[in-house]
């Protein structure tokens, strides 16, 4: 008894000194008190951010309406590579949307009230200036194989683009990837899809586990290739058709819209009151929600995004830059947004407890009542869908399957990350050879799958605050990266293909060729 107390103890205390270390990156406090006023992470991220959007001159506002067009347009010039760059981006788009459009987006709104949301769409403007460095960066230093496969990434830009003094960067970065992709690439998403299967059909979480298992390996034991043509195919219907179904939720509670609007504008720039379930927050609050959860839904400047783009068949580094930030763009302004107006407008009977009597309360809209998380985003659609099949309201269903999507696509794309950054570990030990790399893969993709079932039943509160440690470990060596490379970054977006210095290699062929002419 004395011994299991004691382990007890010990976890709860590893929990809070986890905590603390999570809460300072990323929230700026420490036992709970305030000790920066803005978060480290935020601050970097923004900085970074902001520097290089001035550098580009706005690019990513200024061509946003062409990079938008090039969606749905067939380039006329495709170049070596893996997959069609509109496949890099929906491999990339599977790994951005996740839990986070749908719960994280509920958790800023009770953080810092619906003002929080004007602060996302400001930071995912910024964001998009980041993305565009990583997907034209990833485009202009990937690498080729002996055996022809393209591959890249951030551990390739800083090999190829800052030079063997700079090897140490690309290590702590792969490093950190490898704990991100295990942490909150695998075992958050592994968790959530198993409690969403729980909730729609009462199976027990280990058979969720064991299902997602099973289908992730049959989609990536063909790597890269097979990833992509999944995601491709899903990443697009599951988005539209949340999306379509967000937009049907907010033209039945059309009439509260103005209210939302007005009540997003007024909390971005003033103290907002205590309203149900939300307590209130300074402004200070919703610009530390906002951001916070701007920049860390859609993985902006974190450095995974590029490892997908890096494989698209083209060489135009702009180009593919330009595909990247479309992905923070929908990630973030469109599916969070839909997301955040849903919980905001729709209207319902939800419950409020006072946290000193102990009474009750019928509040008016999801982000006032008790729920909190992705039961806030369920309850909201709940709301909006009211009718039930087999006792399930429809609303439920369509969160709660939008939320298994989004996590399965999650799951195939974080396993490629993990996979990138243990090869490129791996090829820097004496005596690697193209043969254990392949069977390091398979490895890998046996491994990763035994993580998810394990993943769908272990206790979160630990595991999401070490995945915050483990991503702020990958973020910042992309970011040093993406600072130090911001000149070439700038010369990309002019269309000079083979801009910067090569170390270590000649500059590739494919970039010395006169570039397509630009189509805006």
């Amino acid at each position: 008894m004395a011994a299991a107390q004691a382990d007890q103890n010990a976890t709860v205390g590893l929990i809070d000194h986890v905590t603390n270390v999570s809460d300072f990156i990323w929230g700026g406090t420490w036992n709970g008190a305030e000790v920066l006023p803005i978060p480290p992470m935020v601050v970097i991220l923004f900085g970074i951010g902001m520097y290089i959007m001035i550098g580009l001159r706005f690019y990513p506002i200024t061509h946003l309406g062409t990079a938008f067009a090039g969606l749905f347009r067939k380039s006329g010039e495709r170049g070596a590579g893996e997959i069609s760059p509109f496949a890099a981006l929906s491999t990339a788009l599977s790994g951005q949307v996740g839990t986070g459009n749908l719960a994280g987006v509920a958790t800023a709104i009770t953080l810092g009230g619906p003002g929080a949301i004007f602060w996302m769409w400001i930071t995912a403007l910024i964001g998009m200036a980041l993305a565009f460095a990583e997907g034209a960066l990833a485009i202009r230093f990937r690498e080729v194989t002996p055996e022809g496969t393209y591959r890249g990434g951030p551990m390739s830009y800083i090999t190829f683009g800052l030079g063997p003094k700079w090897k140490w960067l690309a290590i702590l970065f792969c490093i950190g990837t490898l704990a991100s992709a295990l942490v909150t690439g695998n075992g958050i998403q592994a968790n959530s899809f198993a409690d969403s299967v729980n909730e729609l059909t009462g199976l027990p979480e280990w058979i969720g586990g064991l299902i997602a298992a099973i289908a992730v390996f049959v989609v990536i034991i063909g790597g890269i290739k097979s990833i992509g043509a999944v995601a491709e195919k899903v990443v697009p219907v599951m988005a539209v058709a949340y999306i379509i179904m967000a937009i049907v939720a907010l033209i039945l509670n059309f009439g509260s819209l103005p209210e939302t609007f007005g009540r997003i504008f007024y909390g971005a720039f003033n103290a907002q009151a205590a309203s149900g379930g939300f307590l209130g927050a300074a402004v200070i609050l919703a610009i530390r929600a906002g951001v916070a959860r701007g920049l860390f839904s859609n993985e902006a400047g974190q450095g995974s995004t590029p490892v997908a783009h890096a494989v698209a068949q083209t060489t135009d580094p702009a180009m593919q830059g330009r595909f990247a930030m479309m992905g923070t763009f929908i990630d973030t302004i469109i599916i969070c947004t839909m997301t955040a107006l849903v919980l905001l407008t729709v209207e319902g009977s939800f419950v409020h407890t006072d946290a000193v009597t102990g009474a009750t309360t019928t509040v008016l809209h999801a982000w006032q009542s008790d729920l909190n998380g992705f039961a806030m985003t369920s309850g909201a659609f709940a709301a909006a869908f009211p009718f039930a099949i087999a006792g399930i309201p429809i609303g439920t269903l369509i969160a709660s399957v939008a939320l298994i999507l989004f996590v399965f696509t999650t799951l195939l794309t974080w396993s490629y990350y993990g996979e990138r950054a243990i090869t490129f570990l791996y090829d820097l030990l004496p005596g690697a050879t193209p043969r254990g790399e392949r069977v390091l893969h398979l490895v890998w993709r046996v491994l990763w799958c035994v993580m998810i079932f394990i993943g769908a039943t272990i206790p979160l509160e630990l595991i999401w605050r070490m995945g915050d440690i483990s991503n702020a470990a990958m973020a910042l060596p992309n970011l040093v990266a993406l600072a130090a490379l911001s000149g070439v970054v700038f010369a990309l977006a002019r269309g000079v293909r083979n801009a910067g210095r090569d170390h270590g290699r000649e500059t590739p062929a494919e970039l010395l060729d006169e570039a397509p002419a630009p189509r805006d």
